[in-house]
């Protein structure tokens, strides 16, 4: 066979492969869509995931072992994740209240020895409770999206590694004492916050299905996710420095 006819074959056997798995494209960026803010379009998230299925489809080698469509996962929510960290949905005044509740939460623990109450933030903070809730809420919206495809090859590591990106910590990943640090961390928390953190990361379940588990509403679950993560943010404070 030459070398032309050859080519040939391959384009065509990808681009049948592209369109079988159209299909798989949407519904990974469907689920990955679910945990994000609500202005993220799904079409910017497909057109980001069949990027990564041509690239599968150019690239996959049979003789591996896998399967296309495991293959084709892989690549497709890669390249959605890669799509959505050039983005960052929250204004500068979420930024500026994660950093606020971070510290307040830091000087109160700090100073109690104990977990730092919501009322107690809020009063340090200056605001009301339900003003409290809701700029923990906002902080779901900064870099919302988890690690999964850095921590494919620490399979063992756990929910702490894929909430690295959560905290923009991207740089760290490779770094086993933070990824231990971060492990601890998280196991520290109060149990309804690492509870959440467990099935919105481990389990992948969204933040409608995490309040029936709870018995609790979607825009709770969002305010304990949200604290859970400026309880982080303050408690691994050393390591952002």
């Amino acid at each position: 066979m030459n070398t032309g006819v050859a080519m040939y074959r391959q384009h065509a056997d990808a681009h049948q492969l592209v369109e079988q798995h159209a299909p798989l494209v949407k519904r990974i960026a469907l689920h990955v869509l679910a945990r994000l803010p609500r202005h993220v379009e799904l079409d910017d998230l497909y057109q980001a995931g069949m990027i990564g299925l041509l690239e599968a489809a150019r690239n996959f080698d049979h003789t591996k072992g896998a399967s296309f469509e495991t293959y084709a996962s892989i690549r497709i929510r890669g390249a959605i994740i890669d799509e959505i960290r050039k983005g960052d949905w929250a204004p500068r005044s979420v930024h500026r209240n994660a950093r606020a509740v971070a510290d307040t939460i830091s000087a109160i623990e700090q100073e109690t020895g104990r977990d730092a109450r919501d009322d107690e933030i809020a009063e340090r903070l200056g605001v009301s409770l339900e003003q409290y809730h809701r700029m923990v809420a906002d902080i779901n919206g900064v870099r919302v999206i988890g690690i999964e495809d850095a921590v494919r090859q620490e399979e063992n590591i756990g929910a702490g590694t894929k909430l690295v990106d959560q905290m923009d910590l991207m740089h760290e990943v490779s770094d086993a004492r933070f990824r231990q640090a971060l492990s601890e961390a998280i196991d520290k928390l109060p149990e309804r916050e690492k509870l959440t953190l467990s099935l919105y990361y481990e389990q992948e379940l969204n933040l409608k299905e995490i309040g029936l588990v709870l018995g609790v509403s979607e825009s709770r679950v969002c305010q304990i996710h949200g604290q859970a993560i400026a309880r982080l943010r303050a408690r691994m404070k050393d390591w952002l420095d």
